[in-house]
């Protein structure tokens, strides 16, 4: 049998990442960015799949193997420690409020600014969303605090916790 250079070999388990993101400043976007670019050297049998928020239909939320969910905090209006706008929206606003996650493996990453009282809230917001519709949390959630620039580490460390952890699904 031939194996290109770019083949898998089939002994590695294929996993299919499904990233559904809300980034306005691009901070969450460069969170993800770093992180896709750590799982695939990590990761040769995963595809990974990012979405903005804005463009998720509330069943793309239940393709992939698992669902990672990332957003900033916004510290706007009457409440600080808000989902960013697009997320809030495709989860809460009629899009996705009825979805049955049904188990689905999930993960969450939540950026923020450490002058707010509700630091990274998004976080929360997420979690709670995920548990209430019947997800798993497969890994404690990421939460990046100010710039994203500089915690690539702390990025890549977090996602080798997601492949363990997805490694270890396929021993349940």
């Amino acid at each position: 049998m031939n194996n290109t250079a770019n083949a898998v070999p089939h002994f590695i388990q294929r996993r299919v990442l499904h990233i559904v993101f809300a980034s306005t400043s691009g901070h969450t976007e460069y969170v993800v960015d770093a992180l896709t670019d750590s799982l695939k050297s990590i990761t040769p049998g995963w595809e990974i799949e990012a979405t903005m928020a804005e463009k998720t239909q509330p069943q793309d939320l239940l393709s992939g193997d698992v669902l990672l969910l990332a957003s900033s905090t916004w510290n706007t209006g009457s409440v600080e420690g808000q989902l960013n706008p697009h997320m809030w929206v495709l989860l809460h606003d009629d899009k996705a409020k009825t979805l049955d996650l049904a188990g689905k493996p999930c993960a969450c990453i939540g950026l923020g600014d450490h002058r707010y009282f509700y630091t990274a809230r998004a976080a929360d917001h997420l979690e709670h969303y995920v548990k209430v519709h019947q997800g798993r949390l497969i890994v404690p959630t990421l939460k990046i605090t100010d710039e994203p620039y500089g915690q690539e580490e702390a990025v890549r460390v977090w996602g080798k916790q997601l492949v363990d952890a997805s490694k270890q699904m396929d021993r349940c």
